[in-house]
């Protein structure tokens, strides 16, 4: 009740000196000003919790002309921020209605109604609003804007292409990298039909855009396994950490496998150690574990990752740990160190492996389009046990 004063007593005091003016210019200057008796009827609404009512009166009137249109944009564009989308719409639909409007007034209206139905989730309404701006060559780049945000919804990467090329870089700053994840889009769409040489071309462009792209990495490595041939792929993923160590964990299982296909098992654990100096990479330390229990028994791969719990601590080395020295206990401690497991193997299923460095935003698995802040190439790997939000 009381957001609710706080939000429409402006209104209502708008409403009644705009009342009170009008009284003013129709009436004798000796009589005295008055104000409606529509402005008390809306404050007791207002009093009495009915604030849909008390809006109503209050749009009744502020009767539109050019005096009150930016009293109504504002009054609707308050409602969208607080949520309040239902009414937000109902104001600038009245606008709309209105013919008294001129044309850059009725093209504000409709850029605001465009986002009040895409706030509302009613993206083809949205759509056909900021379509109308661009064919009037009015508020072009903003509906443009939206519209990109509309189609990245609807996953239409080439009407994300086609709406992008109207955009000025200098408006979308971000305008470079997401254009380079459309092309991925389209190459992974070719590459699920099997049209490899159609994915390839838009790799190719999508690096264009951006050339520092892991993601085209990642993919083009992924055509090179199909095609049987390793060494490419070992070449392609090890760029990956000249571009974004974050993402190392992402290509190591492959570059593994490749390595081992090729029989380069020392040049793997030359890989792995130099990596791991580098970046104190917990896949890496989890697979050099492995390879020094082969070859050196267990107890040095222990003393390995207590090495590294003791510089990194992180809920997957410890798991490593434990299964580790379970798997080299005598009966006695067995039980304590299987409820151990147990314990930790329960927290890094419920651990979300990824997160947004833009807004927070965890996942079990890799979006490359964050669903929460929308923004391309965000979402990363979690490293260690410590979450980072840039500012």
């Amino acid at each position: 009740m009381y957001e609710a004063l706080l939000l429409l007593l402006p209104v209502a005091a708008a409403s009644g000196w705009f009342a009170a003016r009008r009284g003013v210019a129709v009436k004798s200057q000796k009589q005295p000003q008055e104000i409606s008796p529509v402005y008390f009827k809306g404050l007791n609404y207002l009093l009495n919790e009915q604030p849909d009512k008390a809006i109503d009166l209050f749009i009744k009137l502020l009767d539109v002309d050019s005096d009150t249109v930016e009293t109504h944009l504002a009054l609707g564009n308050l409602f969208r921020r607080r949520g309040e989308v239902e009414r937000a719409i109902r104001i600038h639909q009245n606008l709309i209605a209105r013919p008294s409007l001129s044309r850059e007034q009725r093209a504000q209206a409709l850029l605001e109604l465009g986002q009040d139905y895409m706030r509302a989730g009613l993206f083809d309404r949205a759509e056909n609003l900021f379509i109308e701006l661009t064919e009037l060559k009015l508020h072009n780049e903003q509906a443009n804007i939206y519209l990109l945000e509309i189609y990245q919804q609807e996953k239409d990467w080439k009407r994300c292409l086609e709406v992008a090329d109207r955009i000025t870089v200098s408006h979308y700053p971000a305008l470079h990298n997401s254009i380079a994840h459309f092309y991925c889009e389209l190459a992974e769409q070719q590459l699920r039909q099997q049209n490899t040489a159609a994915a390839e071309s838009f790799l190719k462009r999508a690096q264009q855009m951006k050339r520092s792209n892991v993601r085209v990495l990642i993919l083009q490595a992924e055509i090179e396994y199909t095609r049987g041939d390793c060494r490419s792929v070992i070449r392609l993923l090890r760029q990956v950490e000249g571009s974004d160590p974050a993402y190392l964990s992402e290509t190591l299982p492959r570059t593994i496998e490749c390595y081992r296909k090729l029989g380069q098992h020392q040049e793997l654990y030359e890989y792995l150690e130099q990596l791991y100096q580098r970046h104190h990479c917990t896949e890496a330390m989890l697979i050099l574990a492995d390879m020094i229990a082969d070859s050196q028994g267990e107890g040095a791969a222990v003393e390995a990752i207590l090495k590294h719990l003791s510089d990194t601590p992180d809920l997957k080395g410890l798991e490593r740990l434990v299964r580790l020295n379970l798997q080299r206990s005598e009966e006695s401690p067995r039980e304590t160190l299987e409820v151990l497991l147990s314990s930790v193997t329960k927290l890094l299923d419920k651990e979300p492996a990824y997160q947004c460095e833009h807004c927070g935003f965890t996942a079990k698995k890799i979006h490359w389009h964050c669903p929460s802040c929308k923004t391309w190439g965000a979402i990363k790997p979690i490293q260690g046990l410590g979450r980072n939000i840039k500012g």
